[in-house]
């Protein structure tokens, strides 16, 4: 959205800044405790799982509404990308049903990959329209793609996701710092095209 003094702000960003970090949280201990052999422990990381598919989900819902204001096709994609994400990342939790057993990876490298794949435009339109500072746009989008890559990789069998995730997920942490510190707020300039 536009603002009077021709800066751009993002719907929300201080809110959906803080759901970027608050995800990385709860999927990762979520993860770590639904691992442990101890019921208990199964049971808060089931939990932290689920909270985890809900902030994923409302990341897409407000992020999309700033991004449909610029191209709707790219708002909509990114909401996708994110429900999507949600219910690939939730399905580990099916394994508390005890006829199904359901490979954690499987569901993990899947959202990844879609979520990598799915937020290249995301990133691209950041920069294109000025909603971000360039060089935050385009550390996404290279992020994104060096991310997705690896990810793919895992679904042929190679383990290398480890070593391309980093620029991907530092850019979710340096993106959800940025819109809680500025609000979402950038001064537009014009790209030389």
């Amino acid at each position: 959205m536009k603002n009077s003094n021709s800066s751009i702000q993002i719907y929300n960003a201080k809110n959906i800044g803080s759901l970027f970090l608050l995800a990385f949280l709860a999927y990762g201990f979520g993860r770590h405790f639904f691992e442990s052999r101890t019921f208990s422990d199964k049971y808060i990381g089931a939990l932290l799982i689920i909270m985890n598919s809900i902030i994923v989900l409302f990341i897409g819902v407000l992020l999309s509404r700033t991004l449909r204001k610029f191209n709707l096709m790219v708002g909509n994609i990114y909401l996708f990308v994110r429900m999507f994400e949600a219910i690939a990342l939730v399905s580990i939790v099916l394994n508390f049903i005890p006829t199904i057993q359901f490979n954690y990876d499987y569901g993990y490298f899947l959202a990844m990959l879609v979520l990598g794949i799915g937020s290249i435009p995301m990133c691209l339109n950041l920069y294109k329209h000025n909603i971000a500072p360039n060089w935050l746009a385009i550390w996404g989008m290279i992020g994104y793609s060096i991310f997705a890559f690896g990810f793919l990789m895992e679904l042929f069998g190679k383990q290398w996701s480890m070593y391309f995730l980093a620029p991907g997920g530092l850019w979710e942490i340096a993106f959800g710092i940025w819109l809680i510190i500025k609000g979402g707020n950038y001064e537009k300039t014009t790209h030389s095209s």
